[in-house]
């Protein structure tokens, strides 16, 4: 009997090779573009779930406030945090605590130099409980004594293969050796290898140094300390823990170790997030790994799901408005003996035939374009991750599957059994009419498909322009055409540190391409250091205020083209080889208003205490933006300091730029031999910080198109039929003096108004969901007439000229051919 139906139904799609197409298009179109979203959302999902203990790991966040307001929600707090938690609370099993190098290394192996880059971190300061709480097995040497000692050092495999050059994969022969990192005079020794770090893990790092030589370098600095806040914390709960209750108790812990005072002045609360959510909701200062963005993921599983119900609801319009010509076959069929539910059983049938075959489709186009659609993400997926390798192991799959089988049956049950219920005599007499059900629900599914497309439409202008808005707004503060070069970390500080910086950047500026040159401990886009004790000086107040700060030279407000409101930029006496003699500070609008100036002239010769220290404030800045549009600006301090690691920013003009970074690489290498030449640009890496939003625009964009083009396939399948069902109706129309302009009026009209209903349901629904999306930024664009407009016409030019592909050939026939039809 099954295979009956089979034959029957391959009969079908043959008969109506054109909607048998559009069909299968559609959904093999639909059933790609889930197959493409499922395995971006399930990488995403799937962070950290590979470590063995990954549902009892937390980390600690730390909450400061002052004067009652939050100053900092961040991930950094004092490395006695860890040991004490575990000490006073039984649930804790494991703690680790870690600090992380910089985003770029020097390491020196023999007589070879290597420069190691990482996003965001090269590598990790690790205790021996590192490698019990989190799954990083070694492939050669002991996890319990790796870390144990000072100046021991795990690699990644590929760091280890391009030290020693290995050639057999023989770790074992690499434990023992030594290198150099950075300016530590003391080797390092190797005491382990361990494969190269999963790209879904939060904490991305190429190797990992023993903690006890942090201790070593910084005494009680990293160890039994309140202090130092600049550590991050990681806790093993006992399986089966509610966190929750044991954050009840971190209150009372702050008070009996911070007693509500710390080296901050501010009030510390203590809590905890699973690692496992890690990835996807952090909104926290200083994050240490990489992060994502939990929103954006789900929002994808709801754009494929609306895409695959578009192509579902093709193939239940397509087959309903068929009804007539299947109505005879059903009646024969009853007639000849046919139950009902053999006839349900047939069309389910069909059903999934058409199903089955898109899916086929569907995952060879899927293959097709997986090169592409990974360039998009700028990630390495694959079909394998819904096989059983992505988060939830097989659940994927099984889940997946689901979607499609559901899919199927509910795409095919209501044709089925709409077909199905026809009375074979009525039918046979001639005297069928169309159910009046069956119309408004076809109508209501294209007003759904496309109120969806208008939707995701508006989101994809939304985003679109929020970027244009952040990337082009005038941040105060000048970026573009900025060489910025990686500081000489591999020349010692002497007395002579501060010439040789100078010169340099006056022999660059000497270069025609050069106009300026400054430098900075850090650049615009980073996350700045943060001064917890800033006070008045002469103030009898103990309260203490919260602000940036950045150590630059005499040059740097000049070169960023930051404007002054009152006193002086810094000149190159307030430099000190000394940094005990260094006394002026330049401070910005922001700090100004907050140390109590109505107006920046007031606080010009001012004095101000930080890190138990008097400043004059020499001037006063307007506020720029260091970091992202999605931060309010911050109260700022620059203090004129040089470091062996600041960066050298040179303006630089846009022709020729290859030829002018070589003529600065060897005035550097001239200043400063023995180091490596780095470098970038300053407004590449400013605009990376909007690399998550671009990527979901990216998306959002794609897909969009995506559901548009299934949504008028169906129209386009729709009008089709409908211009074959009014063929007489043409021909007669033509006779009686229609024009061919009047006649695709008629034709168009009920789609016409079926898109315009769907623009007044989109509308409101999107500027929810895009308004709720906006509120992540503290800068944003509003909303205007035309975010609904623009949609609106696309949507409806698109189905105008994908119904007068059919209607306009149809309404230019001859009359003669048309009455002759049937």
């Amino acid at each position: 009997m099954f295979r009956n139906y089979l034959i029957i139904a391959w009969r079908n799609l043959r008969k109506n090779k054109i909607f048998s197409f559009i069909n299968i298009f559609g959904l093999a179109l639909g059933m790609a573009t889930c197959l493409l979203i499922f395995q971006y959302v399930s990488f995403e999902l799937s962070y950290d779930h590979f470590h063995q203990h990954a549902p009892d790991i937390y980390r600690v966040v730390n909450d400061r406030y002052q004067n009652g307001k939050l100053i900092q929600h961040g991930t950094i707090t004092y490395p006695a945090v860890g040991p004490a938690m575990q000490k006073d609370f039984p649930e804790i099993v494991h703690h680790t605590r870690t600090t992380p190098t910089t985003n770029r290394a020097t390491v020196k192996v023999g007589g070879e130099l290597f420069i190691e880059k990482n996003t965001p971190y090269v590598g990790f300061y690790a205790d021996t409980s590192f490698l019990k709480i989190f799954t990083f097995p070694l492939v050669a040497g002991d996890a319990a004594t790796a870390l144990k000692e000072g100046h021991r050092i795990i690699l990644t495999e590929s760091l280890a293969r391009k030290y020693f050059h290995l050639q057999d994969n023989r770790y074992d022969q690499v434990l023992g050796k030594t290198l150099f990192v950075e300016m530590d005079k003391d080797p390092y020794v190797v005491t382990g290898v361990m494969p190269d770090v999963p790209e879904n893990s939060l904490l991305q790092f190429k190797m990992l140094i023993s903690y006890q030589t942090l201790v070593g370098w910084m005494n009680n600095g990293a160890d039994n300390n309140w202090r130092n806040s600049d550590f991050y914390h990681f806790l093993q709960l006992k399986p089966g823990t509610g966190y929750r209750q044991l954050e009840a108790r971190f209150p009372a812990f702050s008070q009996r170790y911070l007693k509500g005072n710390t080296v901050s002045g501010s009030d510390e609360k203590f809590s905890l997030q699973p690692l496992t959510r890690a990835h996807l909701y952090s909104d926290l200062e200083y994050e240490i790994g990489k992060t994502g963005n939990g929103k954006a993921v789900w929002a994808m599983l709801v754009i494929a799901f609306f895409i695959l119900s578009i192509a579902w609801v093709n193939y239940i319009n397509l087959s309903t408005t068929r009804a007539m010509e299947r109505a005879k076959e059903v009646g024969i069929r009853k007639v000849a003996g046919a139950s009902r539910s053999q006839l349900v059983q047939q069309f389910l049938s069909e059903s999934v035939l058409l199903n089955l075959t898109a899916l086929v489709f569907a995952v060879t186009l899927v293959q097709f374009v997986q090169p592409l659609f990974n360039g998009l993400l700028e990630q390495n997926l694959s079909l394998s991750l819904l096989l059983g390798k992505g988060y939830g192991g097989m659940l994927t799959p099984l889940l997946l599957l689901g979607v499609i089988i559901t899919g199927v049956f509910l795409s095919g049950f209501y044709p089925a059994f709409a077909l199905s219920a026809y009375r074979p005599v009525v039918v046979l007499k001639g005297k069928f009419q169309r159910s009046s059900k069956g119309i408004v629900l076809r109508k209501s599914l294209v007003v759904f498909q496309y109120a969806a497309s208008i939707a995701l439409i508006m989101g994809t202008c939304t985003v679109y322009y929020q970027i244009q808005y952040m990337t082009r707004m005038d941040l105060g503060i000048q970026l573009d055409q900025t060489l910025v070069v990686y500081g000489p970390g591999q020349t010692p500080w002497d007395s002579t540190f501060i010439h040789k910086a100078n010169s340099l950047k006056t022999e660059v500026k000497k270069l025609a391409s050069v106009k300026d040159a400054a430098t900075s401990a850090r650049m615009p886009g980073d996350r700045w250091g943060r001064l917890f004790d800033l006070q008045l000086a002469g103030n009898n107040s103990d309260q203490t205020l919260s602000s940036s700060n950045l150590h630059v030279d005499y040059d740097f407000i000049r070169v960023f083209g930051i404007k002054m409101l009152a006193g002086r930029e810094f000149r190159s006496t307030d430099h000190k080889e000394d940094w005990a003699k260094v006394t002026s500070v330049i401070i910005n609008r922001k700090a100004a208003e907050l140390l109590g100036f109505l107006q920046p002239e007031q606080a010009v010769n001012r004095q101000v205490k930080f890190w138990r220290k008097t400043w004059d404030v020499v001037g006063v800045m307007e506020n720029f933006h260091q970091q992202s549009l999605k931060n309010e600006l911050e109260p700022v301090v620059f203090i004129p300091t040089y470091g062996t690691n600041n960066y050298f920013s040179f303006k630089v003009q846009p022709e020729g730029i290859a030829q002018t970074i070589n003529q600065v690489k060897a005035k550097y290498l001239q200043f400063f031999p023995g180091n490596t030449f780095e470098y970038f640009f300053l407004d590449e890496r400013f605009n990376r910080q909007y690399h998550d939003d671009i990527l979901f625009g990216r998306l959002t964009l794609t897909f969009s198109v995506l559901a548009i083009v299934v949504a008028c396939l169906g129209l386009l399948g729709l009008s089709l039929y409908a211009t074959i069902q009014r063929t007489k109706e043409i021909g007669v129309r033509k006779i009686l003096g229609a024009s061919v302009v009047s006649i695709l009026v008629m034709l168009s009209g009920d789609f016409i108004r079926l898109i315009l209903l769907a623009n007044l349901i989109a509308w409101p629904v999107a500027w929810w969901v895009m308004h709720k999306w906006l509120q992540n930024y503290a800068y944003k664009i509003g909303f205007t007439p035309w975010f609904f407009i623009l949609p609106a016409l696309l949507v409806l030019l698109t189905a105008l000229l994908t119904i007068s592909l059919q209607t306009l050939r149809a309404a230019r026939s001859n009359p003669a051919d048309a009455l002759r039809y049937e």
